[in-house]
């Protein structure tokens, strides 16, 4: 138990501790600056410990807490366990980040009577396996239940990340709208992510994404496919592995084909993303429904036009014809038409990425949202 003096006044808690440090160690780093005591209830990576270290004043708490079970007796005793982890460590303010954080954590701040931030980075997996997939429609059925029994009443407010997602939880009455918060992703850093020259070559089209059926990897490959029997000079570059918490992950056997067969190339999980995207000319991601997904962001920042699917979260960032295309979600030859206009088009290519990086300065920059979600720490601290 910690001493009163290290009662935490703000605690993350995360499936996993990569995702904080790569979308929430900006909002940690601000707290300390601000005065305020931090502690992340994660589970931790192996190769992460280092990297938590170095982010100074912060206190992690190891939980274990996995994203792919669905084992109702070990998901009971993770939430009992998690609320033992909470009258502990006693925060003044919980901030759950991802939906089963969200769940479990809503339900220990409601039996605690702590004050919570529910951030869902978008409806995810529950909201895109729809008819294809029977048993993710009762779940969803349940989960639903639970969020309104959870969301809507207690000292809980929640995050979103686009217009879509916060019509979609008033539509099914989950939360009222006094309740709701928008705060536009993690933030993009701006100075790490800057415009430059396309390079010399042919055009390159850069995926960044974990290698999911959901993320449109395969879609993306057939339109690759198409390219190249039409002989449109280009390359398709994917980044990311598979994530086997996910279900609807691809193999890496499947991957390895893909890229032996010519059409992709897979460079799998990289950390110079940045430099990536200097050497591409056009940022893809054909995903079924996102939060607000930060690749594209990213791609935005560094001034690369956006080739992207018009669902929920992608549309957030680019509206059709100014920061880059929108193509309708699992139709791959839309989306080798759309790749091939940007292909022969370098103006086309240039105008829209000035116009991403504006969008990126105005809407999407790090300071910018870290700002928003310190105003809310500071309101909700002040009233507990």
């Amino acid at each position: 138990m910690p001493s009163p003096a290290a009662i935490p006044d703000v605690a993350f808690l995360i499936t996993e501790s990569s995702y904080f440090l790569s979308h929430r160690r900006n909002l940690a780093e601000a707290c300390r600056h601000a005065g305020w005591r931090t502690s992340l209830i994660t589970n931790l990576g192996e190769t992460d410990r280092p990297a938590l270290d170095a982010v100074a004043g912060l206190r992690v708490v190891p939980f274990d807490m996995r994203r792919a079970s669905h084992n109702p007796l070990r998901e009971i005793l993770t939430i009992i366990r998690l609320v033992g982890v909470l009258r502990r460590e006693r925060p003044r303010l919980l901030h759950a980040v991802g939906l089963k954080p969200v769940l479990y954590g809503a339900f220990a701040a409601r039996i605690l009577g702590l004050d919570a931030i529910c951030a869902l980075g978008g409806l995810g997996y529950l909201f895109t396996a729809g008819r294809r997939r029977p048993a993710a429609g009762l779940l969803r059925i349940a989960v639903v239940s639970w969020m309104r029994l959870m969301l809507g009443g207690g000292r809980i407010r929640v995050i979103l990340q686009n217009d879509d997602d916060a019509a979609a939880l008033l539509a099914h009455r989950i939360v009222t709208p006094e309740r709701l918060v928008m705060v536009r992703g993690a933030g993009v850093d701006l100075d790490r992510f800057r415009p430059m020259p396309e390079p010399d070559g042919v055009p390159v089209f850069l995926v960044v994404s974990r290698m999911l059926a959901d993320k449109g990897i395969r879609e993306m490959v057939l339109a690759a496919r198409l390219l190249r029997r039409r002989k449109v000079p280009c390359r398709v570059v994917l980044v990311g592995d598979p994530d086997a918490d996910n279900s609807s992950a691809l193999s890496r056997d499947q991957m390895a084909a893909w890229a032996a067969e010519g059409a992709v190339e897979w460079l799998g999980r990289r950390s110079d993303v940045a430099e990536l995207l200097a050497g591409s000319h056009v940022a893809v991601l054909p995903s079924y429904r996102e939060g607000l997904p930060k690749s594209l962001l990213e791609a935005a920042a560094a001034g690369r036009p956006i080739i992207t699917t018009d669902v929920p979260g992608c549309r957030a960032v680019v509206t059709d014809g100014v920061e880059g295309l929108l193509v309708p979600p699992r139709d791959w030859c839309a989306l080798a038409r759309a790749m091939e206009r940007l292909a022969l088009d370098g103006d086309l290519r240039r105008r829209m990425g000035r116009a991403a990086r504006r969008r990126a300065e105005a809407e999407f920059g790090d300071k910018v949202v870290t700002a928003q979600t310190m105003e809310l720490y500071r309101r909700m601290l002040e009233a507990s």
